[in-house]
């Protein structure tokens, strides 16, 4: 078994993550349900087109739901689709069975850390920091801490595993009506350096996340529409231009309301394919593609946003 400290790359995910906007793109796949080359290949060029960089594969790619067999021919195709001068995070779990199968496979594939899909269901704090130290021993490859759910981590065992290394940086998402009144994230940063942490739930929260608490990047789904609106943004508030940053996270405001009242993940695939952008093909089961009047709906959102100039 590997251990962490002595066998981690010495990557500066600091820096790494300031890179772009960190895509979290929908998987392209035929009616047979095998993934598709072609069109994911598309999804990544539009993307690259738009100045990004970094593509998380995760939730809206289903990684919840992929197959143990397909999973090593999936992962070389993405790192060769997006390139050399690109950087792939594809993710693992959520069960315990399948993140240790998936981290005895990552072990040997081109990626350097993979994110840990958060469950919430039949687990518990000390039980969810063993299985991450495990699955990280087993690929000798840091993980991304995908903080999904308010307190589902103590922040002293997220101290305890990124200052050993198990770490690379932290996704948060925890949804709050209020992000500026986040006690789980204070807590948090007073204990870990706020440069690792990624807010990760696209647009919205970006501006609080990176103007009030020094979050080093952000996460996007829509940015797989408009990934060059989205790359102004990133680059608005790196100069702390926020009332330019506040104008583009609106245009996309009409697109994240359709997804957190019907799904993000089911909206965000249909978006991606109404848009002409790529033929993502069927939702995996045990997800199923929305209704006639919805895909209407959101074809509408998703002209829109696709006609806005800056």
């Amino acid at each position: 078994m590997k251990q962490p400290e002595e066998n981690m790359p010495t990557t500066d995910y600091r820096n790494k993550i300031q890179n772009s906007v960190i895509a979290v793109p929908p998987m392209a796949r035929g009616d047979d349900l095998t993934v598709c080359p072609t069109e994911n290949q598309r999804m990544i060029d539009h993307l690259k087109a738009g100045g990004v960089r970094t593509f998380l594969y995760g939730g809206n790619a289903l990684f919840y739901h992929i197959r143990l067999s397909e999973f090593a021919e999936v992962v070389h195709m993405l790192v060769e689709q997006a390139g050399p001068e690109s950087w792939v995070i594809p993710s693992i779990g959520s069960s315990f069975g399948m993140m240790m199968d998936q981290a005895a496979l990552a072990a040997d594939l081109p990626v350097e850390t993979f994110m840990v899909l958060p469950q919430k269901d039949i687990t518990d704090p000390d039980g969810i920091e063993r299985g991450i130290r495990m699955a990280v021993e087993r690929m000798g490859k840091p993980i991304v801490l995908y903080l999904k759910f308010d307190r589902w981590l103590p922040p002293s065992a997220v101290e305890r595993l990124v200052q050993q290394g198990y770490v690379s940086w932290i996704k948060y998402a925890v949804v709050l009506d209020d992000p500026t009144k986040d006690p789980y994230l204070k807590e948090l940063l007073e204990l870990v350096p706020r440069e690792l942490f990624v807010s990760g739930m696209g647009e919205q929260p970006a501006i609080c996340h990176m103007r009030d608490f020094q979050m080093g990047g952000f996460t996007s789904g829509c940015v797989c529409i408009r990934p060059d609106l989205s790359t102004h943004m990133l680059q608005a508030m790196r100069s702390s231009n926020w009332e330019q940053a506040d104008r583009i996270r609106a245009v996309f405001e009409p697109l994240e309301d359709q997804r957190n009242a019907i799904s993000p993940i089911r909206v965000l695939h249909e978006a991606v394919g109404l848009s002409g952008i790529s033929k993502v093909g069927p939702l995996l089961p045990l997800l199923s593609g929305l209704s006639e009047p919805q895909r209407t709906e959101i074809a509408n959102t998703v002209q829109r946003l696709k006609d806005v100039t800056l």
